[in-house]
């Protein structure tokens, strides 16, 4: 096979529509709206696909909001919904929106159109006529998805020919090839795609990958290796099933081994991908590559100090590239060259006794699975070394939380800061809130600067026991750095607030 020798690639996003169908995900209009311009403005995707038609008035009011807002700024052409072989129907509720741009699903395999439809072939391509002729009349461009193609092109050949033969004489400007139940392995792909091709040089052709055997990339890298024109993929690999194709691990994987061109901005990938996270509620693993937690993150301690040594354990996934930043873990496979890395990140310099005393003491907490954060270096320092290095300038003195039955929480609190108490009370939708409120409006009557709260987990240990310890990690932003903190509590609300006091003393060396 050969290297495909196009200009660019065209990566087409359809989170806001196949990337919907994950169990449990139902994006809000606004949500919709705010990731189709995060998509075509940020990341700048070629193309999104944002809904299927006929769903519902509340899909069809987030259509005409993202017509609206992309009619505006010169995107129409690249706004694009679902539809179906229907005679005037989608259409219709396409022009309703002011939608331009169609995709229309039609049959890809023999059994689908039989099965499914019961029409014969020569009546579903008139079906599909019908529609696409419909839609030039009202000015609507028209993409066509053959559903089904991967077991079509196995077990139906004749059939995708049959249908490309009279496709071809449409106005169709692009031909999408799914792998609907994601059966197809990279050796299979190249070759069917490979096939489409050769036999249909005019075709602009598509691929749109399911991830069922963790393909999805794969796939996609042997379909734009033999000559496809676009790629389909979601944000964090939104999808039915196992999903689709991940935006970012595509992104990376044809730009750096196929050095295909893309129009996409891989350094603001990372934020939108949390951003979708947020939206969806559905969580990245921490292992996923490009966008994961820890995918930066380097555990071993010869690993660091490769780094130090010329950068022996990088490769070409700089985190800068996407965003990200390197960081090295602190725990049980840590050496000296992990937590140099991180004291250096700090400002912190250790004589070679303290490093060794401190060394083995986040080796300790690692075998006993403490996670410790670079955050957490100078508490560890100043209690293991008994030094003044941190300075405990905040402290609560007491505080009380209340909650009733129809009531909202309320928090009384009284903390030291440098030496002056102060005291507040104040109402939230939970005893934290209510902590953090009184907390803010201490900090606002000194007129003192407060970070954003980014992200909250709780984590709790399996088993059920009541009495179990709660890790609360808490997400702050302040002075455009981003940081964690994090505390061991039986008591979840105890430990986010261990942790706000960490951060408070954190925030005062900043």
């Amino acid at each position: 096979m050969n290297i495909n020798m196009q200009p660019t690639i065209e990566i087409m996003d359809t989170t806001l529509r196949d990337g919907e169908q994950t169990s449990g995900v139902s994006f809000a209009v606004n949500e919709k709206l705010s990731i189709a311009r995060l998509l075509l403005e940020e990341v700048q995707v070629d193309r999104i696909e944002i809904a299927s038609a006929r769903v519902s008035k509340g899909e069809q009011e987030a259509v005409a909001r993202i017509i609206n807002w992309g009619k505006a700024r010169g995107y129409l052409s690249r706004i694009e919904v679902l539809g179906f072989v229907d005679g005037t129907i989608t259409v219709d509720w396409m022009k309703e929106t002011k939608a331009a741009v169609l995709n229309l699903l039609c049959k890809g395999s023999l059994k689908h159109v039989t099965a499914q439809l019961h029409r014969t072939p020569e009546e579903h391509i008139a079906d599909i006529k019908q529609v696409i002729h419909y839609a030039e009349q009202n000015n609507i461009q028209v993409n066509v998805y053959l559903e089904d193609w991967s077991n079509g092109i196995q077990h139906s050949p004749d059939y995708v020919y049959f249908m490309m033969d009279h496709l071809l004489q449409l106005p169709i400007m692009r031909f999408m090839l799914p792998d609907t139940l994601g059966i197809l392995n990279p050796y299979q792909t190249g070759i069917y795609c490979k096939d489409m091709i050769d036999r249909y040089p005019s075709a602009h052709f598509d691929f749109h990958a399911h991830n069922d055997y963790d393909f999805a990339v794969a796939n996609s890298f042997a379909a734009v290796m033999v000559g496809v024109h676009g790629i389909h993929a979601t944000v964090n690999g939104l999808g039915e099933r196992a999903g689709n194709t991940p935006l970012s691990s595509v992104m990376a994987v044809l730009t750096d081994h196929l050095h295909a061109k893309l129009r996409t901005k891989e350094d603001r990938i990372a934020h939108v991908s949390k951003i979708v996270e947020s939206y969806s509620g559905i969580r990245i693993p921490a292992n996923k590559p490009i966008i994961g937690e820890n995918v930066f993150t380097q555990c071993a301690g010869i690993h660091a100090d490769g780094d130090n040594k010329n950068n022996l354990y990088y490769n070409d996934l700089l985190p800068e590239r996407f965003g990200r930043e390197r960081s090295y873990a602190l725990g049980k496979t840590s050496g000296k060259a992990n937590i140099r890395k991180n004291l250096e990140s700090l400002g912190i310099e250790l004589d070679d006794a303290s490093m060794k005393l401190l060394t083995q003491h986040i080796i300790e907490l690692g075998d006993k699975k403490e996670l410790v954060s670079m955050e957490d270096l100078p508490y560890i320092i100043s209690d293991l070394l008994h030094s003044e290095e941190v300075d405990e300038n905040i402290r609560v003195l007491n505080y009380s939380l209340s909650v009733a039955q129809g009531l909202k929480p309320v928090a009384t609190i009284k903390i030291d800061i440098k030496g002056v108490v102060y005291q507040r009370t104040a109402v939230g939708d939970g005893q934290y809130d209510a902590f953090m409120k009184a907390l803010w409006q201490i900090y606002d009557s000194l007129k003192k600067p407060h970070p954003i709260l980014i992200d909250y987990e709780v984590t709790i240990p399996p088993g059920g026991s009541t009495d179990a310890f709660v890790q609360t990690v808490i997400t702050w932003k302040f002075n455009d750095r981003t940081f964690k903190t994090r505390a061991l509590d039986p008591d979840q609300t105890e430990a986010a607030i261990k942790a706000t006091i960490k951060m408070l003393n954190l925030i005062e060396t900043m």
